[in-house]
Formats: C-alpha cells, sequence, structure tokens
C-alpha cells in the first residue's frame, strides 16, 4: 500500500468558503495543498441548473446587500465577471396576496395586517432583549387568520431586516440583485480558482483539487491531521481547513478522533439549520400578472408557508414561463420526502386556486432536496436573533490544527453568500498566523537547543556531513552528555 500523502493543508469542501480560502494560501505562497470535495463539481449551496430552456439557481440566487456605504465583495466578484442580474423589489409582494377564491386582498387591509405583524414582532423582539419572564408579560397575539399566517411567514422567512437591523443591509445596502446568468453564480467561484488552479476551457484541471472524495474521518493529533475518505484513500497534512455546512457537522457524516470538545459541540448543536427550498415550474404558456410590482406573489392558506411564496422569472428570462415557489423548514422536509408528482399536484392545486381552474399543467418541476443531500444538510445557518455571539466564536475556533470555516462562522453575515466568502478569507488568515507562531517557535526552539550543544561540540563544521538532528545521539554516543540530556 502506498504511503498517504502529504500536504501543508487540506480543505475540505470546495465551496465559496473553501475556495476563497484556497486563493488566499495560495496567494502567500502555500502551494501544497489539496482541496478533497465530497460531490462532481464545486460550489456547494451555489448550484445551477438547466431548466426549461434556461439556468436557475437551486441554491444560493440573489447577491443580498448592494448600494450601501460599503461594498459588498461578492457584488463587486459578479461586476468583474460582468455576471447577468436583475434587481428584485420584494416591497410589492405584500400587496399581491391572494385567497383560496383568487381575490386579492385590498391594500389596506393587506398593509394594515403587515403593520400589525411588524409591530408584534418588534414587541416580542424587545421581551427577549430585555429577558422577561414570558408567564410575567402578556406576549403578542399569534397570527391565526389566513393572511396574518402569509404576512407572519414573509416577514419571518424573508424580511426581518424590517424587525431587526441585518448586518448584510446596515453595510452593503438593502438592494438584491437575482442571478440571471447562463453561466450561473458558480462561474464567480470558478474565476476565484482559475488564480490558484490549472483550468483549460471553464474546467479546473489541477489535481490538487479532488472531486467525490467524501471525508469520513478525521484523526488530529498536535503533530498533524491524517484525513480519511469513504473510499479507502488516506491524506495526511499539517492542518486542515473544514468548510463542512453547519447541518453536516450536526450530522454523522464525518467522525473526529480524539472527538471535538464538549464546547464546540454543544455549540455546534445550537446552531439552527435553515431548510429553504425553490421549486421550479415550467409551463407552456403565461396566465399570471406581469409587470411593475408583480413579480413576487403571495398564496394565503390555513397552514402557514403552504407553498406561500411565489415568484415568475420573466423579469430574469423573458418569456420563459418560468414560476418559482420558496418553502422552508418543516415544508421542505415534507415536499422532499415525497414524490416530485405529489408535489406538482400541490402547487397545481395552489395555483389553480390563485388563478382559476383551467390554466394549463406544468410541463416539467425541479424540486431541490438540501435537507436529504448528506453533503449539505440543510441551506444556511440560522443563529437566533438574541444572542451574545459566543456559540458563533465557538464554531468558529480551531480545535488544534483543525480550523473551522464557512457562512456558519461568520458572526456578521451567517446565512450569505459574502459571509461565506469572507469567512474562507479570515480562516486562512488566521492560519497563515499560526504557521507563522509555529515556524517562530520551532526557530527559537531550534536555537534553544543547539546553542548547550554548540558549546560542547565546537561548531557544526567541526563534524562533517552531520545533520544537526542527529547531534543528541553522538553526543550520547561519546559519552560527553547522558541519555535524558541528549534527548532533550
Amino acid at each position: 500500500m502506498d504511503s498517504p500523502s502529504h500536504s501543508s493543508v487540506i480543505i475540505i469542501g470546495a465551496g465559496i468558503s473553501g475556495i476563497s480560502a484556497g486563493k488566499v494560501l495560495a496567494e502567500n505562497g502555500i502551494e501544497d495543498m489539496l482541496i478533497l470535495e465530497a460531490s462532481d463539481r464545486i460550489g456547494g449551496r451555489i448550484r445551477k441548473e438547466n431548466f426549461g430552456g434556461v439556468s436557475v439557481e437551486l441554491g444560493a440566487g440573489w447577491v443580498a446587500g448592494v448600494g450601501g456605504k460599503e461594498p459588498n465583495p461578492v457584488w463587486e466578484l459578479a461586476s468583474q465577471s460582468g455576471l447577468r442580474t436583475c434587481f428584485s423589489d420584494y416591497s410589492n409582494a405584500r400587496y399581491n396576496i391572494y385567497d383560496r377564491s383568487g381575490k386579492i386582498f385590498p391594500s389596506g387591509v393587506a398593509a394594515d395586517s403587515y403593520k400589525k405583524a411588524v409591530d408584534s414582532a418588534i414587541e416580542k423582539l424587545r421581551s427577549l432583549e430585555a429577558n422577561l419572564d414570558s408567564e410575567v408579560t402578556e406576549q403578542p397575539r399569534s397570527p391565526k387568520t389566513p393572511i396574518e399566517l402569509a404576512i407572519d411567514f414573509i416577514l419571518h422567512d424573508f424580511e426581518m431586516a424590517e424587525v431587526e437591523p441585518i448586518s448584510t443591509y446596515v453595510d452593503f445596502g438593502e438592494r438584491e440583485f437575482l442571478v440571471a446568468d447562463d453561466r450561473g453564480y458558480e462561474h464567480l467561484l470558478y474565476k476565484m480558482a482559475e488564480d490558484f488552479l490549472f483550468t483549460s476551457e471553464g474546467k479546473i484541471l489541477d489535481n490538487r483539487l479532488k472531486l467525490n472524495k467524501v471525508v469520513r474521518e478525521l484523526q488530529h493529533s498536535r503533530n498533524g491531521v491524517v484525513v480519511k475518505t469513504e473510499d479507502g484513500c488516506v491524506y495526511e497534512a499539517n492542518y486542515v481547513i473544514l468548510s463542512a455546512s453547519i447541518g453536516v457537522l450536526q450530522s454523522d457524516l464525518i467522525s473526529f478522533r480524539p472527538p471535538l470538545p464538549r464546547w464546540k459541540t454543544e455549540a455546534i448543536e445550537k446552531c439552527d439549520v435553515m431548510i429553504y427550498t425553490k421549486i421550479f415550474l415550467k409551463f407552456p404558456c403565461q396566465f399570471w400578472p406581469c409587470g411593475p410590482g408583480k413579480e413576487f406573489f403571495i398564496y394565503a392558506h390555513e397552514r402557514r408557508g403552504y407553498y406561500t411564496f411565489w415568484q415568475h422569472m420573466e423579469n430574469a428570462y423573458p418569456g420563459s414561463n418560468i414560476l418559482v415557489v420558496t418553502l422552508t423548514n418543516g415544508e421542505s422536509k415534507r415536499v422532499e420526502a415525497q414524490s416530485d408528482e405529489e408535489t406538482l399536484e400541490e402547487a397545481m392545486g395552489v395555483l389553480r386556486d390563485m388563478f382559476g381552474p383551467n390554466i394549463p399543467n406544468a410541463t416539467d418541476i425541479i424540486v431541490p432536496r438540501w435537507w436529504n443531500n448528506r453533503f449539505q444538510r440543510g441551506s444556511y445557518s440560522n443563529y437566533p436573533i438574541i444572542s451574545d455571539n459566543q456559540d458563533v466564536h465557538y464554531i468558529k475556533a480551531p480545535v488544534g490544527r483543525i480550523f473551522f470555516t464557512g457562512e456558519h462562522t461568520s458572526e456578521r453575515f451567517s446565512g450569505y453568500v459574502h459571509g461565506g466568502y469572507l469567512a474562507g478569507i479570515d480562516t486562512s488568515k488566521s492560519l497563515l498566523e499560526e504557521m507563522r507562531k509555529q515556524k517562530e517557535r520551532k526557530s527559537e526552539s531550534q536555537t534553544f537547543l543547539l546553542e548547550p550543544l554548540l558549546a560542547l561540540t565546537g561548531s557544526l563544521e567541526a563534524v562533517p556531513s552531520l545533520h544537526k538532528c542527529d547531534i543528541p545521539t553522538q553526543l550520547y554516543l561519546s559519552g560527553k552528555v547522558g541519555l535524558q540530556e541528549a534527548i532533550l
């Protein structure tokens, strides 16, 4: 059996965090790195699919946070690459709320319901901030009617920024742009990879990127890390950067020998995983309203989140005749567990409620399954609004020679593409600093050992062709020092 290959750094995962980390390492002279990716492609939760003649984004689809006082680094990458995007205006969605009879709620009713929902959420947030006991303080009334449930869904699952300032919008701006480019959002990762991995005609051919390598075990010690993959391969490195998602860290996909410390595992388990499922439907013709303020529309149902949030793709791809409906969490898990045919039937029932019984059937459907994907286990991390960030620090903190990265390690931008991008940069810089310190410690240790030895032997030159590592043995054999002194 061949001996394991050895690298300075192994990066586990070729999503945006892993690729941005590799780029920074390469820029700082670390060439002997290895990137192990479990799937057959780079990108992680950034994934395009050809559907209905266009490229749709099954995972991350927007550049969120544009137009503010600071430039969003992902928006800058998109601009440099000429990535085609479309501005998304969610503000009118609350005025396009359909009931089950196909009627749109009057704008006044919708606006009033929305204001009440925002006020209730703010009141609840203030109660949490004040750490008030729920038995003492009267809690805001829970949403009950279909319109209240629909607004609660879009407020908390899409527009939480109206309740609590979110760093992404505070720092980078409140505008969001949908990626609508045939090259896909993942094109940004390939452009980054080109800077340090050998590519040809848009394909990465560098043997330092290894696809279909499912890491199952990390053996770590003070001397390095041994990485074992599902196909029986073994790799060794001085350090590992682990960019697996928070959902994967919570699963049993990767085992650690020795196990991770309790403070680490407890923090990992505390973090919620958000599941965000965009279901795409292709139709032979358009039957929904288009025009200004009509891109997004809402379905009010007695069950919260039941095919609630809809978007047409006419702004992104005119004439595509594609609708997208977004499900989250419990509804996502339910839909992932059933057949696409059942999901199509449910979605068509909702559309016929809104637009009548005579609309055409969808000709195609695509249902991503992020929760059941063992390499992802969800869409993104979701930390509690009220948090002292201690859990984020623990999740991010290295354990020995294993460094952790990913959007879930970003204190300010968790859950966003730019959070993952910046986390990769931040983690690689931390690792580079640790490598610098380790080099200094090693140099100081060698100096400390050599000074008394040189005093005994005169100089290294006095012992021709003798390696410095052999000096303790030679001194012991010559009888000038005892065994313990020689080892030390």
